[in-house]
């Protein structure tokens, strides 16, 4: 049995690190604006993805490191409700579903610059095969 599932590893490896390192980073220099850059590697996930599926399945994968450094404490002390087993399962599924949605975004992006990409080759050859043609007009008369 064949598992190629078509998924690029290295974006989701380096994307998760990428996302850790700045949590990371931002608890350790205390510069808590460090934190929402995370979502760079999210994006990252995302974007190397070949479907926005994949993208939204591999972004909330890639998300796992921040639930775990959150749980940890990196992300400030938990008090009140979130300190509860509820408020645990709360903020796992808010970051995952968050995850999810930024690697959408990142493969979203993807997508719609392959088809950016694709009607800018379709002008090009338009516009070349056009200026061929009125040259040998040209010549002709």
């Amino acid at each position: 049995m064949r598992y190629d599932m078509d998924i690029d590893i290295k974006a989701l490896v380096f994307g998760a690190a990428i996302a850790a390192a700045f949590i990371i980073f931002g608890w350790q220099f205390k510069n808590e604006w460090l934190y929402p850059f995370s979502a760079i590697g999210l994006l990252y996930i995302g974007y190397g993805q070949n479907s926005i599926k994949k993208g939204a399945i591999l972004g909330a994968l890639g998300a796992t490191p921040i639930v775990v450094l959150t749980l940890q404490g990196y992300m400030g002390t938990a008090s009140g409700f979130f300190v509860t087993e509820n408020g645990i399962l709360a903020v796992t599924a808010i970051i995952l579903l968050v995850g999810a949605l930024v690697g959408l975004v990142g493969a979203w992006a993807k997508r719609d610059r392959m088809k950016a990409m694709a009607e800018y080759e379709k002008q090009q050859k338009i516009g070349k095969n056009k200026n061929k043609n009125k040259n040998k007009n040209k010549k002709n008369k």
